[in-house]
């Protein structure tokens, strides 16, 4: 394994019980080296750099002062946790984070204590947060409880819903609102213009800093009778930020703006602010990428940048064969463009995603139809069923994990009411290296229950760009189209517009004895051992579906009549899906075919490759040859 530089101070480093036995003044000294270190690892191991680069003081400042991890400290997410990560027992198996068997790129209960909760999906960790204080209560357990959430993650729906809760009760509770400017593209709405308000004018702050000066720059002074300096901080912010205070509305006592990349200054913060009982909040300023300067001028590029060159920051550039091909979501981006300028009535909405899902290509053309709504898919899945319930015709897309927390929204708000809407569920199936948290495996399970909705999953680039110009063309039921992450196989997939006939699918090719119905890009795996299979002269039957609902029944039958054994392959989970949508209609027609349902078993997969976990999971082109070559042996 590769030795990477800790530094003189980070090598003593292994548990938080080692950072305490610091200085205080060291600390700074033991950041840039934390600093350095997670550079050097990430420029040979990709993974998210810009945010936790950005939170390398207020990760020591915050093991420093707290009793972690009977304390308990929450990431939200896992983003901003790597700093955590290397000072909590894992600096020596850091280069392993987001690989095979390694650790993981987010805060993972069964790998460490020190992670107290799991978080993968963003605005979870104020409500965590406050069932921690809360339960802790109930039991005469007197600890603290430590919820850091970005200034992206706030404006998620959960995130209110819990500080709402929290107003109302006695926890013992501290919000650190981690303000970068920034989440994973430029943040949006009212929310985020508040707390730039507030950080902003230059008078609130110089008259603040003489206030806390004055007041000898500690917090007990907040406990003054009747709380007069308090209240008088309060109005200012209040006053400069032309609007009442968010939080202490809520009976929330805020701290803030402050510098959160001074960890002296957060020391000394955190050790005045522990003594507060209740319910806190902490405002601090970051600078997200801090050390990196191509990641603090690029902040959305070098969110996770991929490899890049540890000393100038410069991204390297792969040229290989894998170059000439097309990401799915930039085919999503690119035809939405096409479709946008024919047809003027196709809006395009995501939940926080733009770049991810290359939605930004057509904000920069038609920035008035397209709408990214922040973190909070619940309101874009139900704001697109309402543009379509007045003739507009949306394409929302939502990532198929992140989709799970809609699924109300498209059962109630969509399906229910026939309402057209086009779901784009981008990273379906196996999505690598961000693990157990972003795979996209059970939306086909999970959606095929749901009345009304048709389910489509392309199997390549053309089929993805010829869906999406059939969904506009007058359906009449909302459609949900899932495609991978990562790239195709085709050069030349921009041609001429096919319309797509909804619940049909195609024979690919034709054979003997045993046939695979293939869902999705799945079919590239099925054709790999189809080749592989023809040198053994094994001639196997493969059928494109496409459609997971409505089922093609005609050309199922045509299968059932001449195959006796028929794998089914999809990249979701087993239960419930795809082969379990097959296998029941075998049944419902009193067919006694042999079906092998191939697909995710029912497990959570870990991080690594899509080529490692396909071979995990067992679906990939050699476990289908296998599965060939089985069936054969039996016979």
């Amino acid at each position: 394994m590769h030795q990477y530089n800790q530094g003189d101070l980070l090598k003593k480093i292994n548990l938080p019980q080692d950072i305490k036995k610091l200085n205080k003044e060291q600390l700074p000294r033991l950041c840039n080296q934390v600093r350095e270190y997670i550079i050097e690892v990430l420029a040979e191991n990709p993974g998210h750099l810009g945010s936790s680069l950005g939170t390398v003081e207020l990760s020591v400042a915050l093991l420093y002062v707290f009793d972690v991890p009977k304390d308990s400290l929450i990431w939200d997410v896992g983003h901003q946790a790597y700093a955590h990560k290397v000072l909590t027992g894992r600096k020596d198996v850091f280069s392993t984070i987001r690989q095979f068997g390694g650790i993981s790129g987010f805060p993972k209960r069964s790998e460490s204590p020190y992670d107290c909760f799991g978080t993968g999906h963003s605005s979870t960790s104020i409500s965590a947060a406050l069932g921690m204080a809360i339960a802790d209560k109930i039991k005469g357990e007197n600890n603290q409880h430590i919820a850091v959430i970005g200034d992206g993650a706030m404006t998620g729906g959960m995130a209110f819903e819990a500080l709402n809760h929290a107003g109302t009760s006695d926890a013992n509770m501290l919000v650190i609102l981690n303000d970068n400017g920034i989440s994973i593209d430029n943040k949006v709405g009212a929310l985020g213009e508040y707390f730039t308000s507030i950080t902003a004018s230059p008078i609130y702050n110089h008259i603040k800093n003489r206030i806390w000066n004055l007041l000898g720059g500690n917090t007990s002074s907040y406990r003054k009778p009747k709380g007069i300096f308090r209240r008088l901080l309060f109005a200012l912010k209040s006053f400069f930020a032309g609007k009442g205070n968010f939080f202490e509305t809520l009976k929330i006592r805020y701290f803030g703006p402050i510098n959160g990349n001074d960890v002296i200054l957060l020391v000394k913060t955190f050790e005045d602010i522990k003594r507060i009982k209740g319910k806190k909040v902490l405002h601090i300023v970051t600078k997200k990428g801090k050390g990196l300067k191509e990641a603090e001028e690029n902040p959305i590029t070098y969110h996770a940048p991929g490899l890049f060159n540890p000393k100038t920051g410069e991204r390297e550039n792969n040229h290989n064969k894998e170059e000439e091909f097309t990401k799915f979501q930039d085919v999503f981006g690119q035809t939405l463009v096409e479709l946008a300028q024919i047809n003027e009535n196709i809006v395009g909405i995501t939940p926080a995603m733009l770049t991810g899902s290359s939605l930004n290509m057509m904000m920069d053309v038609f920035p008035e139809r397209t709408f990214d709504v922040g973190i909070a898919e619940q309101h874009a899945v139900t704001f697109s069923a309402a543009m379509a319930s007045k003739g507009f015709i949306p394409y929302c897309n939502i990532y198929s994990s992140f989709m799970q927390r809609a699924y109300d929204q498209i059962i109630h708000d969509v399906a229910l009411q026939k309402l057209p809407v086009v779901l784009c569920l981008d990273r379906a199936g196996l999505v690598g290296e961000d693990g157990a948290t972003h795979h996209g495996i059970f939306d086909l399970a999970s959606l095929r229950i749901v009345p009304n909705l048709v389910i489509f999953a392309p199997k390549d680039e053309k089929e993805l760009r010829n869906i999406l110009y059939t969904a506009q063309k007058g359906i009449t039921l909302p459609l949900v189209v899932r495609y991978p992450r990562g790239k195709g196989r085709i050069k030349d997939w921009k041609e001429e517009f096919k319309e797509i006939e909804i619940g049909r699918g195609e024979t690919i090719k034709q054979g003997k004895d045993i046939a695979i119905l293939s869902l999705g890009t799945m079919i590239n795996n099925a054709m790999d051992a189809c080749l592989s299979l023809s040198k053994k002269n094994i001639e196997i039957g493969i059928y494109n579906m496409r459609f997971l609902k409505p089922l093609d029944t005609l050309l199922l039958d045509e299968v059932f009549s001449k195959y006796n054994d028929i794998i089914t392959l999809e990249d979701g989970v087993k239960k419930g899906g795809f082969g379990s949508a097959i296998e029941e209609y075998a049944i419902e027609k009193g067919y006694k075919n042999n079906i092998h349902i191939m697909g995710i078993e029912d497990s959570f997969i870990e991080q690594g490759s899509i080529k490692e976990l396909q071979k995990l999971c067992k679906i990939d082109s050699e476990s289908i040859v296998e599965k060939v070559e089985e069936i054969i042996k039996k016979k």
